[in-house]
Order: structure tokens, then C-alpha cells, then sequence
């Protein structure tokens, strides 16, 4: 019932709009950074061209539009580490799903690029945007082959044009997965990761020669070998999807036969395992943080301690949805993430302190994919804020005001929409049919 008589009443802490081009402070808030340290209460957070000036217990300046936040949290924006959002509405219907390119006809594979795929107007992006998302990691599935493509990362802003980096990352397919995409083995799958960055390096040698014709025995298109050589070089970070804790000792292994690969490991369930490998070897992570069942036997090692062991090795990790409602249900971060800070309650289990839970959701991906101005309350950062009606880790807290570069969003989706009109108990405003 809180959450939905906050629904209902956001207007209460409406922001004048647009906002981008004026100097806001959002005045006696609850300032949680995203930095690690802890919330400032009777915190200021002005705001000004888009970029947040200052953060602290200081007054207004002169001119300002006050927003009194009335004791609430106010916290960065969310980035959802890894996501499908904005590529599908309905999984099944491919009509509306372009993840993926699995067609036998589609010869392309890493040269895959989502951004053409990606739909502003998906339903998705204000559902999520309305509840805090404000960044988001969009990553291809894999189609014919474990390369799925060049990834990006979006906004969630209201603009024809989501892609604030294009061509962001590349996205691989080891595990389970990888080896059914090579014939059933890892080995195979292992094979092909090898072969391709080695084509990639011989077509970074000699382009002319390799789409000439003189390197017949190449496995990979020519466009597909170019896409691999800003990864290869260490120009472009590569997203591994792998879950077991020998395919994860296999990436690191890898990354010393090509040195200059930065790797990305995603899913990482049994991380925790050789947590102390992965932080030596200084490779940062995207999690699922409620993987806690053997849902296929690369994750016979799952345990919701696995997010907290590796922080405590030392490992840089982010969250994301990996496989798990990604192209709808990254909203659902906050509540993850408070899971790992109640799970440091439960004798023998390993959680995080609040503040960690926050940047697993803020700083340490902007942090993963070089956002530099971005994942924090500080200054100069873009003013991705959230004011929250509660503790953002309580799952019966929602957002009340959402601003994407500093300028307020709509708080409305095609679900608040829907709730609006078939609410019971509303006047006589609503169709015939619906009266009460």
C-alpha cells in the first residue's frame, strides 16, 4: 500500500521542467553518493547545466529552484550492469526481438552491432526509467556463433537517440553455451575464441591481404576479424559470459597468452571459488546477485554469499541481469542488491554494507566501462539523481523524481497508465464497462 500511495502522489515533489538549462538544489535530503562513504543527512545536492556542482551539507545558492526533499534519499542514478533493454518486447515473437541474429542466412557475428536494433520507444525503458534506472549495458545474445556482437551503453533519457556509446564492448560466449555454439565442447569453444582474436591480429597486420583472398584459411569474415581488433588491442573490453569456476580460471589464462585483452567476466556464479585469482589478475565482474540453486551444472557451486566473497577478495563487481528477465526486469537491481545486505545477517553467509550494495549499482560499473562522468553524487558528474520515498535497498521504497542529465523525466509508463485506468473505486470517468 506505501508503494502505491506513492504512485499516486509524486506530484508532491514534482520538478519544474525542463531543468537542464537552470541551477536546482535538491535541499534536507538523505545524500547517499554512491562513493562508498555514508549518507549525508541534511544533504544539498545543486545542480546545474546538466552537471552537478556541488554536494554537502552547503545552502542553496542565490537564484536557485529549491526542491525540498523532505528527509528523503537521494542517491545516483541506477546503471544496470548488463541488460537486453530496449532490443525486445517479447521474447518469443521475433518479430520484436533483435538480440540476436541466429539465422543460418546471417553471416556476421562479431561485426554485429546492436544499435541499429535499438528502439527508444520500447514499453521497457520507461517502465525501468521510472524506477531509477537511469544508465543501462546493452548487450547482443548470441546467434550462430559464441562472438554475439559489438554491445553499447544507453541512456534512458526521453531522446530518439539512446546510444551514448556505441560499439561499447564485444560480447562472447563461453561455458555451456559457448561450447553448444562450437559443436558440444569447450575445448571447441576455446578453440574458436583462440582463433579469432589470432585472425583478428593477422587482419590488423595486413587488412588489404586478408580481404584479398591470401588468408583462405581463415575462419572469420573480414568484417568480423576488423570488429576484433580494437579487442585484441586492448582498444575495446570484451564481455565473457562464463559461470564455472574452471571456465573462469580458462578466461584468466587467456588473458596471458593476448595481454593487452581487457575481459569482462559476466554471470561469474561460482566466482567466488577462485575470487582471490580473479582480483590478482585485476579483472572486474558483472554478477547475478540472487544465483543461489544449480540451475545447470556449470553452477553446481551457487551460493548468494558468492557477490559478497568476491568483494571481500578484492574483486571490482558490478550487478547485472545475465539471462534473467535482462531486456525487462533490471528494475528489479535494488531489490538484489538489498538481498546481499540483509544476507550479512544470516550467521555464516556473506553480504555487503549498504553503501557496497549501492555502488554495485553506481559507481563500480560506471567505474568497469570507463564512465568517467558518471555512477556518483560529485561534482562535476552528469546529474543522473533519484529521490526515493524510502531506503532505495527496501523493496517497499519506489522513486519519487528521476533526472537524466539534470532535466526530470516523466514518472509515467504504459504500467502506471494501465493501473490508472482499471483501478477500482475511480470516478465515472472510466469506460462503461469498467464502472463500479
Amino acid at each position: 500500500m506505501k508503494r502505491l500511495k506513492t504512485l499516486l502522489g509524486v506530484a508532491a515533489i514534482a520538478l519544474a521542467a525542463p531543468l537542464a538549462a537552470q541551477t536546482v538544489a535538491i535541499t534536507n535530503a538523505k545524500v547517499a553518493t554512491g562513493t562508498g562513504a555514508a549518507p549525508i543527512d541534511g544533504g544539498t545536492v545543486v545542480i546545474s547545466n546538466g552537471r552537478i556542482v556541488s554536494v554537502g551539507r552547503t545552502g542553496a545558492p542565490a537564484g536557485a529552484q529549491i526542491v525540498d526533499a523532505q528527509g528523503r534519499w537521494v542517491t545516483p542514478g541506477i546503471i544496470g550492469g548488463f541488460s537486453r533493454l530496449g532490443l525486445l518486447e517479447v521474447d518469443a515473437v521475433g518479430e520484436s526481438n533483435d538480440s540476436s541474429a541466429g539465422d543460418d542466412a546471417n553471416p556476421f557475428n562479431a561485426s554485429l552491432d546492436v544499435t541499429p536494433g535499438l528502439n527508444p520507444r520500447s514499453v521497457n525503458i520507461p517502465i525501468n526509467r521510472i524506477e531509477g534506472i537511469t544508465r543501462a549495458v546493452v548487450a547482443p545474445n548470441a546467434g550462430n556463433s559464441i562472438f554475439a556482437g559489438q554491445g553499447a551503453i544507453v541512456s534512458l533519457g526521453d531522446a530518439d537517440d539512446i546510444a551514448m556509446r556505441p560499439r561499447a564492448f564485444q560480447f562472447v560466449e563461453l561455458g555451456e553455451e559457448g561450447a553448444d555454439l562450437s559443436g558440444g565442447s569447450r575445448s571447441a569453444a576455446h578453440a574458436v575464441f583462440r582463433n579469432g582474436l589470432r585472425e583478428a591480429l593477422a587482419y590488423a597486420r595486413n587488412p588489404a591481404g586478408y580481404e584479398g583472398g591470401k588468408d583462405r584459411g581463415a575462419i572469420l569474415t573480414a568484417l568480423d576479424a576488423a570488429a576484433l581488433v580494437p579487442v585484441v588491442q586492448g582498444r575495446m573490453p570484451v564481455l565473457i559470459h562464463v559461470e564455472r569456476a574452471s571456465d573462469i580460471q580458462r578466461v584468466l589464462d587467456i588473458k596471458r597468452e593476448f595481454p593487452n585483452l581487457k575481459p569482462i567476466l559476466v554471470g561469474v556464479t561460482e566466482g567466488w571459488i577462485v575470487a582471490d585469482k580473479i582480483a590478482a589478475a585485476g579483472v572486474p565482474v558483472i554478477a547475478s546477485a540472487l544465483n543461489d540453486l544449480p540451475a545447470r551444472f556449470e553452477m553446481l557451486g551457487a551460493t548468494q554469499s558468492n557477490v559478497g566473497r568476491m568483494v571481500k577478495a578484492g574483486v571490482k563487481v558490478a550487478l547485472g541481469m545475465i539471462d534473467d528477465e535482462d531486456g525487462r526486469q533490471i528494475r528489479l537491481l535494488p531489490q538484489h542488491a538489498g538481498n546481499l545486505v540483509a544476507l550479512g545477517r544470516v550467521p555464516g553467509a556473506s553480504g555487503v554494507t549498504p553503501e557496497q550494495a549501492l555502488m554495485l549499482m553506481t559507481k563500480a560499473p560506471a567505474e568497469i566501462f570507463g564512465l568517467t562522468d558518471t555512477g556518483t553524487l560529485e561534482a562535476g558528474k552528469r546529474a543522473d539523481v533519484v529521490i526515493w520515498d524510502g531506503d532505495p535497498l527496501e523493496l517497499a521504497s519506489a522513486p519519487v523524481a528521476v533526472m537524466i542529465d539534470g532535466r526530470q523525466v516523466s514518472m509515467t509508463s504504459r504500467q502506471t497508465k494501465l493501473r490508472d485506468r482499471y483501478m477500482p473505486n475511480r470516478p465515472d470517468d472510466m469506460p462503461v464497462q469498467y464502472r463500479r
